[in-house]
């Protein structure tokens, strides 16, 4: 690690929290490893989650699910979004189960050889994204797919507000139940809850549910859970500024008295975006306060005292919750944790020691050379 800012993943606490969470719900765990693993390195957490019990991983697309095969795993693996019907003959050579989402794509799909492919129905209970809203084309389609010799591996739907809406996620769960009992077949997989219905939501007629943002602590329900994941950076200079001099782009912050001022290497080409300026991160025991505009690649901060060179800076972490950042900046956690670019070294903690340092830009371009 050259540039020092970095995310420490701690693959132990992802690990407790999944084990956490199967032991309220007592469900098969299908690990949702979108994006990255929400930016956190898909092939580092998935080996974490099937060591701690999750029999199926999801992703968001083809591209996504190849690149877990490319890196190594081999178990369950369900692509949650569209895919093309014309990938079918990928999806089947790598096991890479799909969703049927549309009379459209099923018709495409059964023009050509879908012996063996697995295939989730995705029903529509209110997201109103993808999926199926009437029972009776949900049925034609399964009977068009079975038909064309697709193994029927699953159906799900997904809840929208089961963090804050228990009347529509009720409603939601009615119309799925309704659904899955209206075609005569025992699906292996039966899956509805995300990871706040996982802590709450008590029904008998999934046998599966799907934990995403609650790997990494975050749920309105469960309070046990740890957070494994914190964004750090170093000082690397210092300067005494006098009253009245301003600081960054624009010179939006001018120094009410002298003070000492802080730059940091991190800035929103690293997804610490520019709303960030005023904002608190936490420095030597104490809070301080990022002044002037949030630059591309370093940021200022005023610190009441003088620190060395090197200085550990937390941005996010044991001292400044993913969550109350996320509540600052008007949005939600996964977001902040998404945004965070690949030219951030990740530090993987596993089996209590530093695991592996990774950083995708930097590895790319050594392999090209």
């Amino acid at each position: 690690m050259y540039r020092k800012t970095w995310m420490e993943v701690n693959l132990d606490k992802i690990e407790n929290n999944l084990k956490t969470l199967k032991a309220i719900c007592n469900k098969r765990i299908i690990a949702v490893l979108k994006a990255d693993a929400y930016g956190c390195g898909d092939i580092h957490v998935a080996r974490a989650v099937v060591e701690a019990g999750a029999q199926m991983i999801a992703v968001s697309s083809l591209d996504e699910a190849l690149v877990l095969r490319n890196e190594g795993y081999q178990g369950k693996l369900l692509i949650l979004g569209a895919s093309e019907a014309s990938d079918i003959p990928m999806m089947i050579k790598e096991n890479i189960s799909c969703t049927a989402y549309s009379m459209d794509w099923v018709k495409l799909a059964i023009r050509q050889d879908c012996h063996g492919l697995n295939v989730h129905l995705k029903v529509d209970t209110g997201m109103n994204r993808i999926g199926f809203r009437d029972i009776h084309e949900l049925n034609q389609a399964f009977s068009l797919l079975k038909d064309a010799q697709c193994s029927m591996e699953g159906i799900f739907t997904h809840f929208c507000c089961a963090d804050s809406d228990i009347d529509l996620t009720n409603k939601q769960f009615a119309r799925f139940k309704e659904a899955v009992e209206s075609i005569p077949y025992t699906f292996p997989w039966v899956h509805c809850d995300n990871s706040d219905a996982t802590a709450f939501f008590k029904e008998d007629t999934s046998n599966a549910c799907r934990i995403g943002i609650s790997l990494y602590g975050i749920s309105t329900y469960a309070k046990d859970l740890e957070y494994p994941i914190s964004l750090y950076t170093k000082v690397f200079m210092t300067k005494h500024m006098h009253a009245g001099e301003t600081i960054g782009y624009g010179a939006t912050y001018t120094a009410g008295e002298n003070e000492i001022i802080a730059t940091l290497p991190i800035g929103y080409a690293d997804g610490f975006i520019r709303a960030n300026q005023g904002r608190k991160v936490y420095v030597d025991g104490e809070y301080a306060t990022v002044v002037g505009r949030v630059c591309m690649d370093q940021t200022m901060i005023h610190i009441n005292k003088d620190v060395p060179i090197g200085t550990p800076v937390e941005i996010f972490g044991e001292h400044i919750s993913l969550e109350d950042m996320a509540n600052e900046l008007h949005t939600i956690p996964y977001e902040i944790i998404c945004l965070i670019s690949g030219r951030v070294t990740r530090r993987y903690i596993w089996h209590h020691q530093i695991q592996d340092e990774e950083n995708s830009r930097l590895v790319k371009s050594l392999q090209s050379r």
